[in-house]
């Protein structure tokens, strides 16, 4: 599934420049993640990197955006051949 950025940010501006497929920009008042961008960082690394760097532990699941393993890497190859 994709990943969602709570209300809860911070701005800290960490996650914006880990994210390999462009995913998270600065919204009105927080970060935000496009579902469309998102494969939780499969196809780039082990894990999702703006999870790992967030201080405040901010970014979950979006429940809204489920996907399996097999939809987010077709997603990758999608956003990157």
């Amino acid at each position: 599934m994709a990943l969602k950025i709570l209300d809860s940010c911070i701005n800290c501006d960490m996650c914006d420049p880990e994210c390999p497929n462009g995913a998270i920009t600065l919204g009105a008042d927080i970060y935000e993640i496009d579902v469309d961008k998102c494969t939780e960082c499969i196809g780039h690394y082990d894990q999702p990197t703006c999870v790992s760097v967030c201080p405040i532990d901010c970014v979950k699941p979006d429940l809204d955006h489920v996907e399996d393993e097999d939809a987010l890497l077709a997603k990758f190859v999608r956003l990157h051949g």
